[in-house]
């Protein structure tokens, strides 16, 4: 971790129409850290990244990005200052190439053909599969078509909503390994929302429980290589 906070959230609150979710949820994330949440359904998680990236409004407390405000601010601007998201259920467009959904996500960069050639070498996979529909890839093809997708922005926060889900377990292995060169080649800080614990255990360097829109406990990194005491600490929000 290169020291600093990347993002503070101090009691944001948020949810959706008249139901609320997020009750004064607050966390700080370090400059290259890999911060997990971790918490059981509708508990706020997904909530929690809509609305730091902008996708859900923040109906009370602060969010700060390296430094600036930001709860004000609309999803295409905070993706401008760097914010990236790989929603869950990755959300590519399924009748469009594999090609066009990377173009997708270059509309707001210049220097788009070298940052494509940036994410083809990261991301070699897809050069084989730049023709075909979104839709006819593998869950494990969408979901790295999906990562490609928000890096093509060069955020340098990136939020993961459950990436595993709808994955082959054989297949976390090596996603694991992808973000972890991901994370050194760029320099990237992740939080990561995620039910898989050998995904967490796998990448983050703590994790965080939520618990009725609120965050509760920290687990550390020690913690998280037992199950049990994992187990233990969500039983006991």
């Amino acid at each position: 971790m290169s020291g600093g906070a990347a993002m503070e959230a101090r009691d944001i609150v948020s949810g959706y129409g008249r139901i609320g979710v997020l009750r004064g949820a607050s966390f700080s994330l370090m400059r290259g850290e890999c911060l997990g949440i971790l918490g059981h359904n509708g508990m706020g998680k997904t909530t929690l990244l809509r609305t730091l990236m902008g996708l859900l409004p923040c109906r009370g407390g602060q969010i700060s990005f390296e430094g600036r405000a930001i709860e004000r601010l609309p999803a295409h601007r905070r993706a401008r200052l760097g914010l990236g998201y790989v929603p869950q259920g990755r959300q590519i467009f399924p009748a469009l190439t594999v090609h066009e959904n990377l173009q997708f996500g270059l509309l707001a960069k210049s220097g788009s053909n070298e940052i494509l050639a940036q994410i083809l070498d990261e991301f070699p996979e897809l050069k084989r599969l730049l023709d075909r529909p979104g839709g006819a890839l593998s869950g494990g093809e969408q979901q790295l078509l999906a990562l490609a997708r928000a890096l093509c922005g060069k955020p340098s926060l990136l939020l993961l909503d459950e990436p595993t889900e709808g994955i082959q377990p054989s297949i976390v292995a090596a996603m694991i390994e992808r973000l972890h060169d991901l994370r050194a080649r760029r320099g990237l800080t992740i939080l990561l929302v995620e039910q898989n614990l050998d995904f967490i255990q796998g990448l983050a360097d703590r994790a965080l429980l939520i618990y009725r829109g609120e965050i509760g406990r920290e687990i550390p990194r020690a913690a998280l290589a037992d199950p049990n005491l994992v187990e233990e600490f969500i039983a006991n929000v």
